[in-house]
């Protein structure tokens, strides 16, 4: 399966140890998850994204991106293929507007279900999936859900209408392609559909089967004695409901994160003001 990173920040940040440093860094993890990798991040509330169909433990463009990408909100992704070619088309993370998508798990029998999937995303959005995988069909499936109850293209949403929706979407989604495993080793036939999701100010975490851990706060932030952000709320889990930083990943990072596992069924999210909210079981 691949492995997910997500970043949301009250100020930009640079995720370089994340993705190439730390000793469990995302590039590290794709020497066992060879194929491609995608990284987006946002300038100025528009999304960029650069991805490759290689590894990215041995590309250089992967160091390179990682090294100069400073950003408040960044998504990034190496694939293991279950569904689709190895090629750019399928790589992740997936974008339309302002929104981006990566998704960790696949859905059994997919080439049974994918007509009746994709007969439930809007015509509008149906001409730009140009992949074949079923990661790429959920992620406009959820968006044509989202778009009966607001303009996607909206810079920031109401924190529990997005929630909702996609809480809601997930439910439609479980009747027509099934429900997700019940834990994440079921093996590589089972469903998966943990996903990260952001329009780059709404950032929200699913665990769909497949670990996903996020981290809110750090046992102590190396940066406390110059960062103009800095509040309590840094290293402590927060009263107020707002947090400066949240951090997915498929596995908890070395540092000084202090890591917690979403549930099955979970969903993490942050608004454009950085307000945490917890849903699902």
């Amino acid at each position: 399966m691949c492995r997910l990173f997500g970043f949301r920040s009250v100020i930009q940040s640079q995720v370089h140890s994340s993705l190439v440093d730390a000793e469990n860094a995302l590039g590290i993890q794709s020497d066992s998850h060879p194929d491609g990798w995608g990284v987006a991040y946002y300038v100025e509330n528009s999304p960029h994204l650069v991805k490759s169909a290689q590894a990215a433990i041995g590309d250089a463009i992967f160091k390179r991106v990682s090294g100069v990408v400073s950003s408040q909100t960044v998504v990034a992704h190496i694939r293991k293929t279950t569904v689709g070619n190895n090629n750019i088309l399928n790589t992740h993370p997936f974008q339309y507007g302002n929104w981006v998508f990566a998704h960790n798990g696949n859905i059994k029998d997919f080439k049974d279900k994918r007509d009746e999937l994709m007969a439930r995303v809007s015509p509008s959005l149906r001409r730009f999936i140009l992949g074949e995988t079923d990661s790429e069909l959920i992620f406009y499936f959820l968006l044509s859900h989202l778009s009966t109850k607001c303009n996607l293209g909206d810079k920031s949403i109401e924190h529990s209408l997005l929630t909702d929706s996609l809480n809601e979407s997930m439910q439609e989604l479980f009747k027509v392609a099934g429900k997700p495993a019940l834990k994440d080793d079921s093996g590589e036939d089972a469903t998966y559909y943990t996903f990260i999701l952001t329009n780059g100010n709404n950032m929200v975490g699913y665990q769909g089967g497949k670990n996903l851990y996020y981290s809110a706060y750090k046992t102590r932030c190396g940066d406390r004695d110059s960062c103009p952000s800095f509040s309590p709320e840094c290293e402590a889990q927060t009263k107020t409901g707002y947090i400066n930083h949240l951090i997915f990943s498929s596995e908890p990072l070395s540092g000084e994160n202090t890591w917690l596992a979403l549930k099955k069924g979970q969903m993490i999210s942050v608004d454009q003001h950085m307000l945490l909210k917890i849903s699902g079981t």
